[in-house]
């Protein structure tokens, strides 16, 4: 991917262990559209760097010493900030309240550390362009929460499907919570090629993320809710 005209996106890395720093910058710094301009080990230091750096983008931790994450995210994107920036939380800790939590008070995206840097680097270029990505293990909770006790039964009066039959198959494992590596090993695709199928879908589905495609797929029948563990 080559540089965008204004730049590379400038970002803060803010978590308080130095080896997750250390992974995060050697990741992002590889791509020729992004740029890390500073790193923060506590939430008070996070946001004066952020305001006096004004990066565009940072990725917050939850649990940080000081204020955590989530008070991060609600000082710099909440509701009322008047210049708020993008943050997109990147965590360990996946509970559905922190989940709320963040996307209520501005944050651009939610993603587990354990998604792999493909998701991350995914997350940040999703942010950028206005988008909003959720680490697919926590879709398939949001939407627990969403979906009816069972599939609808009618099924056979819904309209005409806008999916071919491989993005309705795409569809289905991205409601069941499956990566674009983990869609491309189960359907012999390269993640590449899911995730083209996937940008796709959202396209004819209107909808902005794996949570919309998911949605769509338990409202035509395509998956089931997820039993809960």
């Amino acid at each position: 991917m080559t540089t965008p005209p204004g730049g590379p996106t400038r970002i803060l890395i803010a978590d308080d262990q130095e080896d997750v720093r250390s992974g995060f910058r050697l990741i992002l710094g590889s791509q020729p559209d992004m740029t890390v301009v500073g790193e923060a080990a506590d939430g008070l230091a996070t946001v004066d760097l952020a305001r006096t750096l004004r990066p565009d983008l940072v990725l917050a931790d939850i649990r940080m010493p000081g204020v955590d994450g989530l008070e991060v995210t609600r000082r710099l994107a909440g509701p009322g900030v008047p210049d708020p920036m993008r943050v997109l939380v990147v965590t360990t800790f996946d509970h559905d309240d922190y989940v709320r939590t963040a996307l209520r008070d501005g944050a651009c995206g939610f993603l587990l550390k354990r998604s792999g840097p493909g998701l991350l680097v995914e997350g940040v270029r999703a942010a950028m362009a206005g988008d909003m990505l959720i680490s697919p293990q926590i879709t398939v909770r949001l939407l627990r929460n969403l979906a009816p006790a069972s599939a609808p039964a009618q099924v056979a009066s819904a309209p005409p499907s806008p999916l071919t039959t491989r993005e309705r198959e795409i569809a289905r494992l991205v409601a069941e919570g499956l990566t674009n590596a983990e869609i491309g090993e189960k359907l012999f695709i390269t993640a590449g090629t899911a995730k083209t199928h996937i940008a796709n879908i959202q396209a004819k589905l209107k909808v902005r993320n794996r949570v919309g495609i998911a949605a769509w797929s338990w409202e035509n029948g395509l998956a089931g809710p997820v039993p809960r563990e």
